[in-house]
């Protein structure tokens, strides 16, 4: 059954939509990310262009982090403390974003810039994470009483920075300078790419802050859901690109989705959630740069420029 969606301006199988929607909640909810790194490439796959895509995403994000945030807050896996901080970064970020977002968007080059960021940030990130996956497999099949090398409580020249403020459920004592940095990045690629980040902020709060890995997926969810209904709103109110109809149906989808995966993660070694996601970023990033690189059956295309021009 096929709807038309007023602001992609295109016609779409509702059901292809909402499996979609349900697909990517799943995955948000078992990894503990927005899931608009697989979202709204998929989007654009099937037709949506890519700055509807974006804005359009955010809102499923959004929808996605709610339900999964609100199964960690049931099992109280959420530090509060340490997500205020990362959204006094994130929301700032956000702002930034949407800002550039617009101006990239007058000057006719926003396309090209989101598909060259998802290349670069989704094959680097996803090698990564899957390099760092496959030596971790490796060294606890070596030794089944290895001790991880990171903990909570190490320290790293990050800790020595001024303005330390403790973190009491995530057993911190450090700097906000590193947390406010490491939420504005996070809410500027969210605005600007239609992700939430997860996938990045979750590696980030476990490596450079040692965030225990017990909270770290409930609060990067609190961030994700704050910073993405912010972008929602800013793209609607400046850029008039967020399809309601398509957020809608992505976002019942999601929220179902989300509540199986959330208890699928639960069941998985942390190891082999990093290796699958690093796998599953990859591969995304792969196919980003296919389509930007291959040279397309259809050279040329026609679209109706705004005003009637």
């Amino acid at each position: 059954m096929e709807i038309y969606l007023p602001i992609a301006d295109l016609p779409v199988n509702v059901f292809l939509v909402f499996a979609m929607g349900t697909a990517v909640g799943f995955i948000s909810g078992m990894f503990g990310i927005g899931g608009g790194f697989l979202m709204t490439p998929l989007l654009i796959f099937i037709g949506v262009s890519p700055a509807v895509a974006v804005a359009t995403v955010s809102s499923h994000i959004a929808a996605s982090s709610f339900s999964g945030a609100l199964n960690y807050w049931r099992r109280r896996a959420i530090d509060l403390a340490l997500a205020f901080m990362l959204l006094i970064g994130g929301l700032i970020g956000t702002a930034v974003g949407v800002w550039l977002f617009t101006l990239l968007r007058a000057l006719g080059q926003l396309d090209l810039v989101i598909a060259l960021s998802y290349v670069v940030l989704l094959s680097s990130v996803g090698s990564l994470m899957v390099a760092e996956s496959v030596q971790a497999i490796i060294r606890l099949r070596r030794d089944k009483n290895t001790v991880p090398a990171r903990h909570p409580g190490g320290h790293t020249w990050l800790h020595g920075l001024p303005l330390k403020v403790r973190f009491k459920q995530s057993r911190l004592y450090v700097s906000v300078i590193p947390v406010w940095l490491i939420g504005f990045v996070m809410g500027f690629l969210g605005a600007i790419m239609g992700i939430g980040g997860g996938f990045i902020l979750v590696p980030a709060l476990i490596y450079l802050l040692h965030v225990p890995t017990s909270v770290v997926i409930g609060t990067s969810m609190v961030l994700t859901l704050v910073t993405m209904a912010g972008a929602t709103i800013m793209h609607s109110a400046t850029n008039h690109l967020v399809d309601a109809l398509l957020a809608l149906i992505l976002m019942v989808g999601g929220v179902i989705g989300a509540q199986f995966g959330a208890q699928a993660g639960q069941k998985m070694r942390s190891e082999r959630l990093r290796l699958m996601l690093g796998l599953l970023v990859l591969a995304v990033g792969l196919r980003f740069a296919v389509n930007l690189f291959v040279v397309p059956g259809e050279l040329f295309s026609f679209r109706l420029m705004e005003g009637g021009r």
